[in-house]
């Protein structure tokens, strides 16, 4: 898959495709339905995604608490495995937020990508202040020549699938709701940083990922896969919280215990997938107390994922 960060000046081969318009926080199954409805649309023509980089809402509510199901690359690799060939991921900054509408359609859409074929679901919003819906797209796309499918949401018993949905089923502890509805465990993707090395000091020596601009979900032990630099996938056993037993600060992180692994991992780019749901976080009496219990998640772990004693 190749990517571009503007819209303008692009080669004669990224252009001309059928192109799918979306966030596509997490690439769900809803964003699979998507994709796959832009490839029947026009199976003759590239198949291109465009998406925005940040998040709008990051821009426009910077105070939130992070929110991302999943960054930049994460996003990229889950939209190649489905057979996207081009991604445009456009920045997205006050000055882009300002395009109007039509502008949007014209300039970016027509002109910059040469867009063959649209595909959208029937909430997308875009250009100023959401000026543009699927109504003004359509008429403005058969103006100028290109094609639009508009893609039902789909749902289930509970409602639409969305990323919203997910995020509340991560939140609220369980991930295995969130893998049925991704098509795959959600992953934090993050670079393994220097932590206070007390794991190691009683025996469960684990790797610190910031979770960044990740979602924070349920606090609390997880049996986890990882996958290391490698490409190799690992079982262990991670907690993703404050560690309130041995830490007073505020800030949320992801400590990794992968099973029957002791090299260095410093410095390399891990990616955790979380399975289940263990248990919530708690303050222990002491650290003996707290290192039993790590000893019991860590069976309960390997009991899970079937990893063996």
């Amino acid at each position: 898959m190749r990517i571009f960060h503007d819209w303008r000046a692009l080669p004669s081969d990224a252009r001309g495709a059928t192109v799918a318009l979306g966030n596509f926080d997490g690439v769900h199954l809803g964003h699979v339905h998507l994709i796959r409805a832009a490839h029947a649309a026009r199976p003759d023509a590239p198949l291109a995604v465009l998406t925005f980089e940040p998040h709008p809402r990051e821009l426009f509510r910077p105070d939130d608490p992070p929110f991302r199901l999943t960054l930049s690359a994460e996003r990229a690799d889950a939209l190649a495995a489905l057979g996207v060939g081009l991604l445009y991921e456009l920045p997205f900054n006050r000055d882009f937020s300002l395009t109007p509408a039509e502008s949007f359609v014209t300039d970016v859409l027509h002109k910059g990508l040469g867009a063959r074929h649209l595909v959208c679901g029937p909430d997308f919003a875009f250009g100023h202040r959401r000026g543009g819906d699927t109504a003004f797209l359509a008429a403005r796309a058969e103006a100028l020549g290109m094609g639009l499918t508009l893609v039902p949401l789909v749902g289930d018993a509970q409602g639409p699938l969305s990323s919203s949905r997910i995020r509340r089923a991560l939140q609220d502890g369980y991930p295995e709701r969130a893998t049925a509805e991704l098509g795959r465990a959600w992953t934090i993707r993050g670079e393994v940083a220097h932590g206070d090395a007390r794991g190691r000091t009683i025996g469960f020596p684990t790797a610190n990922i910031a979770l960044g601009r990740h979602l924070e979900p349920a606090r609390g032990v997880y049996a986890v896969t990882v996958r290391l630099p490698d490409g190799s996938v690992r079982k262990g056993v991670a907690n993703i919280g404050r560690r309130p037993t041995v830490n007073s600060g505020l800030e949320s992180r992801l400590e990794v215990n992968v099973f029957d692994f002791d090299d260095n991992l410093y410095g390399a780019e891990l990616a955790v997938s979380l399975q289940s749901y263990i248990r919530a976080e708690v303050k222990f009496p002491s650290l003996d107390a707290l290192k039993a219990q790590i000893a019991a998640d860590a069976a309960e772990a390997r009991r899970l994922l079937g990893a063996g004693g």
